[in-house]
């Protein structure tokens, strides 16, 4: 009996010692970074493709004042609710002593400058695509917008959830994925991919998740529940969405539909961001929405 209790315990440790090492955070493979030099004006492209005022402005912000990131926007779901935190410039409570290895850590593995999991209500996941100079560029731009003192809210999450160290598992069965459309037919569509799959993290809203929220990459863009509340995401995939590509280019840049509508609720502020990207971006993403498969994605 004595020695079944001892392997026990050594069961458990081990148990115990393997799941600290799975859900470590890990930083992302930065080789090559310290060669970059970012530039602010192609951040400034890089901000607004990456979508980064609609999350981190103030609630209801307009015009200029959607430069200004003070955080502070309530994202509700069925794990709780989670803020976005102040990233302006500001040393005491936003990110202005942060390096470019920070944000790029940030934003390719969701860890922090202290080494903590960061909640994937972050869109990590999709960001773990962008390329080094984008992310370098990026830094660049958002250190010359303007400081915010707002200091950060908490989270409203409950247990199990608030355990951020467990985030290290959710990680495992969800970071590292392969883009969806592997092989792009041409130029066109690959830009597109980059600028929906990763830049613009637009499956983060047109895609299912799963049971712990992780993206159903079987069902890619095929539309889905809003995670609390009434209605649910447009599919996007060829065979729902029947728009040509002219008309998906127009509604990124002007927000009008084919059927004389126009954009309503969140897809409002991803208009606004869109319509500043050159011309040959829309059409990119437009091409690449039209080249999605609409079966199984590839895993």
């Amino acid at each position: 009996m004595r020695r079944l209790a001892q392997v026990a315990v050594a069961v458990a440790l081990i148990a115990l010692l393997a799941g600290w090492f799975l859900t470590r955070p890990q930083a992302a493979d930065l080789t090559g970074l310290d060669a970059l030099s970012g530039d602010a004006d192609q951040g400034a492209w890089v901000f607004d493709a990456a979508g980064c005022a609609s999350c981190h402005s103030a609630p209801e912000a307009q015009g200029d004042a959607l430069r200004v990131l003070s955080g502070g926007r309530g994202f509700p779901s069925p794990f709780g609710t989670f803020y976005a935190p102040n990233i302006s410039p500001s040393p005491d409570h936003g990110i202005g002593g942060w390096t470019v290895a920070d944000l790029a850590n940030a934003m390719l593995a969701g860890i922090s400058p202290d080494g903590a999991h960061y909640y994937p209500a972050f869109p990590y996941i999709s960001y773990s695509n962008a390329r080094l100079q984008d992310i370098a560029d990026l830094h660049a731009f958002m250190m010359t917008l303007p400081v915010s003192e707002q200091p950060n809210r908490s989270h409203d999450v409950g247990f199990p959830f608030s355990i951020r160290r467990g985030l290290g598992l959710w990680k495992v069965l969800n970071a590292g994925k392969r883009w969806v459309i592997e092989q792009p037919e041409d130029d066109q569509i690959e830009r597109g991919r980059y600028l929906v799959e990763a830049l613009g993290h637009c499956a983060e809203c047109h895609t299912p998740r799963d049971a712990l929220g992780g993206l159903d990459r079987n069902r890619w863009m095929q539309g889905g529940p809003v995670p609390v509340g009434k209605g649910s995401f447009p599919p996007l995939v060829p065979s729902q969405l029947k728009w040509s590509a002219e008309d998906i280019a127009y509604y990124l840049e002007t927000g009008f539909t084919p059927d004389f509508d126009s954009a309503g609720g969140a897809m409002v502020e991803v208009i606004q961001n869109t319509s500043r990207l050159p011309p040959e971006d829309r059409a990119a993403i437009a091409a690449y929405l039209k080249a999605l498969p609409d079966g199984s994605a590839n895993e």
